[in-house]
């Protein structure tokens, strides 16, 4: 009896090894640098929501960014214990990318092989936009883990349908829509393989056990231990059948299904109709799709050009190699995206990032094409996409800003009044409604310690909203106060110049410009009366 159990686990140690690898090779990568950038606008209306207290924050819903509204919630809670320094804001999305890779070895591991999963973890880990939504305090790592997740757990539930498994997926469901609306376009996928496994069971939809031997990967030669006790078929099937359950066909496959959308239905509905009412105001610098932003997608979503090629090319191979098992990657990435655009060329909805859950599904059909070769050269071809993204790798640490030509230094500002500022000082931000935040900026890097904002009546707070408001009689507003840092977006070499209306005008009648520093995305002036 020992030589089996011997042999056993053992086997477990190799299953494991199949997801375990990707991700912790994830969570390496993704902590590298991890705190390195200082927040960009986006993690800064993250901080201003996150910090707030409760009924504050559900009524900021109410006002804008409702769609983000339950994130926000989430990391109201995590800041409460952990700060809210950068690390500790971008430490979740690092954990939800680690996990997304294990995941996507396993949903690999379960539809084309193990060695395809381990190779699809693999690519996944090196991807810069891997580390670039790893290292943001933003949804999108969260949404790509779940839409994952929901994946994974489906295909099980179609195998052998259990109410544990459909509950599982149901309320894997419903916190991704509660997380991100645009990621429930993959629900297209799964009813697309959900009606093709009602009509012709599973092997139809392509969700059968590979075909054939596959060359299993050194180290690790099969599916993980779990994966294979849960989900594979029984000892009484015949290998590369599907397990035959009484609810693996038929109408009632489509029924558990629509069921299992339920609580997703009931708890986003609210939300997505709140969030419609926002798009005006949330979207407003979004404009219109155009066919020449499908060309550009690979590049823009992988964070890399080349990088973006070579995946598209991998993926294009793997899904030949597939055949009928590259249905469900294959709907979860193209579904999505044709979604997104048709859409996005009726309303401004079309952003590139929005999309980041389907990257998973195109490494897990790349990963299908690199399994085709022994494991070195494709290991090789897995370093071969990490090495040609390192310079944006390093890029992506230095500033989460697009273009990173274009850098917004907050921090520098931030700096220059810390080291200048003497008591009685006020600041004043121009414009003031921009979607830069110069005023979150300067509030996360100074905290109390910054000067008085002069002109503000009622600040983001008191407004349920991401922008303050100031006074209509700037001039009265500014009595009093002998020195002004004026803190303009952009490059100004008069920033007193810069500044329109009413406050511009209060300001060039009382006050000269007595030191300007320009920094990148913005410039700082000192004003003294």
């Amino acid at each position: 009896m020992n030589p089996p159990a011997e042999s056993e686990r053992s086997r477990d140690r190799r299953d494991r090894l199949v997801w375990v690898a990707p991700g912790l090779l994830t969570l390496v990568v993704t902590l590298a640098g991890i705190g390195h950038a200082q927040p960009w606008r986006d993690e800064l209306a993250t901080w201003s929501a996150a910090t707030r207290p409760v009924p504050d924050l559900v009524r900021l819903a109410g006002t804008i960014d409702a769609a983000t509204g339950p994130y926000y919630l989430f990391m109201h809670g995590w800041t409460a214990l952990f700060g809210t320094s950068p690390t500790a804001l971008r430490l979740p999305s690092a954990l939800a990318m680690a996990g997304a890779a294990a995941l996507t070895a396993r949903l690999g591991a379960r539809l084309a092989g193990p060695r395809a999963g381990l190779l699809a973890g693999l690519l996944l880990a090196v991807l810069p936009v891997t580390s670039r939504y790893g290292q943001e305090a933003r949804p999108y790592a969260p949404a790509t883990l779940l839409a994952v997740l929901a994946t994974l757990l489906l295909v099980g539930a179609l195998h052998r349908p259990t109410w544990r498994r459909w509950v599982g997926y149901a309320v894997t469901v419903a916190a991704l829509g509660l997380l991100h609306l645009i990621a429930l376009t993959v629900l297209a996928a799964h009813a697309l393989v959900v009606l093709l496994v009602a009509a012709r069971g599973p092997a139809a939809a392509g969700l059968h056990p590979p075909a054939g031997p596959t060359p299993p990967p050194e180290g690790a030669q099969a599916v993980t231990g779990e994966a294979a006790r849960t989900a594979g078929p029984p000892a009484d099937s015949t290998p590369g059948e599907a397990a035959p359950t009484a609810g693996a066909r038929g109408p009632g496959v489509i029924w558990r299904w629509l069921v299992a959308l339920l609580p997703a239905a009931v708890l986003v509905a609210p939300l997505m109709l709140t969030a419609g009412g926002q798009r005006g105001r949330q979207l407003d610098w979004v404009r219109l799709a155009r066919v020449d932003d499908l060309a550009a997608l690979p590049g823009a979503l992988a964070q890399s050009g080349v990088v973006g090629g070579l995946l598209v090319g991998l993926a294009a191979l793997g899904a030949g190699r597939l055949g009928r098992r590259a249905l469900l990657p294959g709907a979860a990435v193209l579904l999505p995206v044709l979604l997104l655009f048709a859409a996005g060329t009726a309303v401004p909805l079309w952003v590139t990032r929005y999309l980041v859950f389907t990257v998973p599904f195109a490494c897990l059909l790349a990963g299908s094409a690199l399994a085709g070769v022994r494991l070195a050269p494709a290991l090789a071809v897995v370093t071969l996409a990490g090495l040609l993204g390192l310079p944006d790798q390093a890029a992506l640490r230095r500033t989460h800003e697009w273009p990173r030509s274009a850098p917004v230094d907050y921090a520098g500002v931030a700096r220059i009044v810390a080291d200048h500022e003497q008591p009685g000082d006020a600041v004043v931000y121009s414009p003031r409604d921009s979607w830069l935040f110069p005023d979150l900026g300067l509030a996360y890097h100074l905290g109390a310690r910054r000067p008085r904002d002069v002109l503000v009546v009622r600040d983001q707070r008191q407004r349920a909203d991401l922008w303050a408001a100031e006074c209509d009689r700037p001039a009265e507003c500014l009595a009093g106060v002998d020195r002004v840092w004026l803190v303009v977006t952009g490059r100004r070499a008069d920033p007193l110049a810069a500044v329109p209306g009413a406050k511009g005008d209060a300001l060039r009648d009382a006050f000269t410009v007595r030191q300007v520093w320009p920094r990148p995305g913005l410039t700082v002036a000192l004003l003294t009366r």
